[in-house]
């Protein structure tokens, strides 16, 4: 099975939480938006700490290096499988700044060309509530999840 791990970073704004996300690279991803979007995460190693995949990954996606103290969201279960660890961090950065690493694949699929891509075409800050219809579908528990953690009053923001 695999295993996933990464890092919901959040702010507080004028109009309330905001989380920030990213959207993934490349020709498949490049029409979509709603349920596109995904918190900055990548594929555990064997022998890797999921907390230290979750940093690493962070950083190859969006160029930033994060310190400082982790909270635990738990895990879910994407529709394909995947099972996805992730910590919430409060910290602000600038979205439009990001540097994503690249990947290379072949497209299209059989045609013996190989592309080179972003992993990470664009990353945002959403409000709670647009973030709902952007992330993946089942990272809306983490959305959740951060929303129980937070102050009362916000489940709406």
């Amino acid at each position: 099975m695999k295993r996933s791990a990464g890092i919901l970073l959040y702010r507080r704004a004028d109009a309330g939480l905001e989380v920030f996300l990213a959207h993934p690279g490349g020709p498949f991803w490049a029409r979509r938006d709603d349920g596109a979007w995904t918190i900055p995460k990548g594929e555990i190693e064997a022998t890797e700490d999921p907390l230290d995949t979750a940093k690493r990954e962070f950083e190859e996606e969006t160029g930033v290096r994060l310190d400082g103290t982790f909270t635990s969201l738990g895990e879910i279960r994407q529709k394909g499988g995947k099972l996805v660890l992730a910590w919430v961090l409060e910290r602000d950065l600038d979205a439009t700044s990001i540097r994503s690493n690249k990947v290379s694949m072949e497209w299209p699929r059989g045609s013996g060309r190989t592309i080179e891509f972003p992993e990470v075409d664009r990353c945002a800050w959403f409000t709670i509530e647009t973030a709902r219809t952007k992330i993946n579908p089942a990272q809306v528990a983490f959305l959740e999840r951060l929303i129980d953690r937070s102050d009362p009053g916000t489940r709406d923001a």
